[in-house]
């Protein structure tokens, strides 16, 4: 890529048992702890160690702090003698409370289909006498408060009928909503068909029946704050302080726009607030709620502070730009729009870079797009990546602007990225029938890299598809899935109606190593929206990003592996724990994804 100065006031840097069962005493991390600050009110956690690992009698255990959640892997040094039965956690929150996970799967296996709601979920059983069995697992406790909690993680076998641990290792870290310096990075949770939405709202509606931009939203609010968990939150926050300064204006990319509460925000801008709003023939077909919000807008901020377009194809952006005093400070971008799709049904993510030269070039991006948007690909901040290794308090990046006069010059460093791929590949990508390199790429890794892990997340009509070592097509799995003849010990879910979930777009290339890239933004990855559409894309080079996003690209993928797995339960045959060796054999078995599993997120 050409080295050329920005028109900004930063140059462009650019490149082409029993319940009364004990746990054994934790043992002692591998590592040195690092108790980063905790912020009391936000709750955020500003730390750039995101990892740990402890060790002990053949048992070893790695943490992988996610937002909001941790990933818990486990290691044998040698095959497990006969009885093996599986892994028990013991949680120590920050508030001094200890507590077993719980697991939904038991061996007992007595639930009928008569079983009601209530009872199923009694059936849950703390994890020292129903074991998890499989080698990692993701724990969300660190949603009681942010903090540092230790997980000691037992090897359980049977002992007559009971259970007994055998060897135990302990991992401490600090959890809670993810800041690394200057940036911050949050998502929504996605799981609006899960049994955790089952239990805490008994699958509450998310909107009134008739849509509107104005309806209240006051009966929704503790559904939205959970299902847009960390991604809602900087959004707020963001919007709040602008409304806050007098002196702060804001300029908004927005593709669908219907949340009430985020318009309301916008409005109460007033003539603060520039906006470019996507018209494109699905936000301007009758039912939809766009031209509402156009209207909205263009009464509190004037004709001129509104303008709407779509490039040739759409102006995907979800951005937002801060300006104190007309100088650019702060930036939001990433997948999500700002819509109640987007926030409450679909897996998404947010970045807020508290940085003026980052916020500068979006700006520079969205000033052309307002001025002239006909020659967005002519110009200088559309002609490739822009380095941002200099950035004070943040991690290595580098950032695109499209459309492009040719998708090459932000693709290419994706496919190079992925083609280097040295341990791994993770990914949860919107959709996977676009053209390009990139697609390519992803839809042939398990055919052109066997040596590699590959595993993700996508999604087409029909539902999600999960990509993993050995499968060429990959899984397909329906959302609705669990909405009729629902096998115990498991409740009937809600949908969420047409459209997308997976609408995340990022891909993690080897997130184990010390030198990971995480590649996301609001582009779909292909080369047609490179060239056609408004978007932005981000490359992150650093490890501690590298790990929250693959815990959350193993989350969505434990979350709809599940829904697979499912298609085989019935009432007559619900899942229940293996009482035999045979659960971890394939775990043990060289070549097999289970041991691939096993060896990478344990090593």
């Amino acid at each position: 890529m050409p080295t050329t100065k920005a028109k900004t006031k930063t140059p462009l840097h650019r490149t082409t048992p029993a319940k009364g069962h004990s746990i054994p005493a934790p043992v002692a991390s591998d590592q040195p702890a690092v108790v980063p600050p905790v912020d009391s009110v936000t709750g955020v956690t500003n730390v750039h160690t995101t990892r740990a690992s402890a060790s002990n009698g053949g048992l070893r255990v790695m943490g992988y702090r996610g937002d909001g959640s941790v990933m818990l892997a486990f290691n044998l040094e040698n095959a497990p003698e006969p009885g093996f039965a599986g892994f028990a956690i013991q949680c120590s929150a920050p508030d001094g409370t200890t507590f077993f996970l719980k697991n939904r799967l038991t061996f007992g296996g007595q639930i009928t289909a008569k079983t009601n709601p209530a009872a199923r979920q009694g059936i849950a059983a703390d994890s020292n006498v129903a074991p998890y069995q499989k080698f990692r697992w993701i724990d969300f406790s660190s949603s009681r408060g942010p903090g540092k909690y230790t997980y000691t993680v037992s090897a359980m076998y049977h002992k007559g009928a009971a259970l007994e641990a055998r060897t135990s290792a302990s991992v401490t870290l600090d959890l809670g909503l993810f800041q690394s310096g200057n940036l911050q990075v949050g998502f929504t949770r996605g799981f609006l068909s899960s049994q955790a939405y089952v239990d805490k709202f008994h699958n509450a509606d998310i909107r009134p029946r008739a849509k509107s931009i104005t309806f209240k939203t006051a009966p929704f609010q503790k559904q939205y704050e959970w299902l847009g968990f960390h991604a809602r939150q900087l959004i707020f926050e963001f919007l709040n302080a602008c409304i806050a300064d007098k002196n702060s204006t804001l300029d908004v990319f927005a593709y669908d726009l219907d949340e009430p509460d985020i318009i309301a925000a916008f409005q109460k801008m007033g003539p603060r607030l520039r906006a470019f709003l996507d018209d494109a023939p699905l936000h301007t077909k009758p039912g939809a709620m766009e031209p509402l919000a156009l209207q909205a807008l263009v009464k509190s901020a004037g004709t001129a502070n509104v303008k709407t377009g779509h490039f040739q194809r759409f102006a995907h952006n979800k951005v937002l730009i801060q300006k104190k005093n007309g100088v650019p400070v702060r930036v939001l971008t990433g997948s999500a729009n700002f819509s109640v799709r987007g926030l409450y049904v679909q897996a998404n993510n947010v970045l807020v870079f508290d940085d003026p030269e980052t916020a500068a070039h979006y700006e520079t991006a969205f000033e052309q797009t307002f001025q002239d948007m006909r020659q967005f690909s002519s110009a200088e901040i559309a002609e490739g990546w822009i380095e941002m290794s200099h950035a004070p308090n943040l991690p290595e990046f580098a950032l695109a602007f499209s459309p492009h006069k040719t998708a090459s010059l932000s693709l290419d460093r994706i496919d190079k990225a992925i083609q280097n791929a040295k341990s791994s590949v993770l990914f949860a990508v919107m959709e996977l029938t676009g053209s390009g390199l990139v697609m390519n790429d992803i839809n042939t890794l398990t055919a052109k890299r066997p040596d590699i892990f590959s595993y993700g997340v996508t999604q087409n009509l029909s539902g999600v598809s999960l990509f993993k070592p050995g499968d060429q097509n990959g899984i397909l799995t329906p959302f609705a899935f669990l909405a009729q003849n629902v096998p115990a010990p498991f409740n009937q879910e809600v949908s969420g109606g047409p459209g997308q979930v997976i609408h995340d777009k990022f891909v993690i290339i080897d997130f184990d190593t010390t030198s990971p890239v995480v590649f996301t933004g609001s582009s779909n990855l292909a080369a047609g929206g490179e060239e056609q559409n408004g978007d932005n894309l981000l490359a992150i080079t650093d490890p501690a990003i590298a790990s929250i996003y693959a815990v959350q690209a193993m989350g969505l993928v434990d979350h709809f592996h599940f829904r697979a797995v499912m298609k085989t339960a019935t009432d007559l045959s619900p899942l229940t724990l293996d009482a035999t060796d045979k659960w971890w054999q394939s775990y043990f078995q060289k070549g097999s994804l289970h041991f691939r599993d096993r060896n990478l997120f344990c090593p």
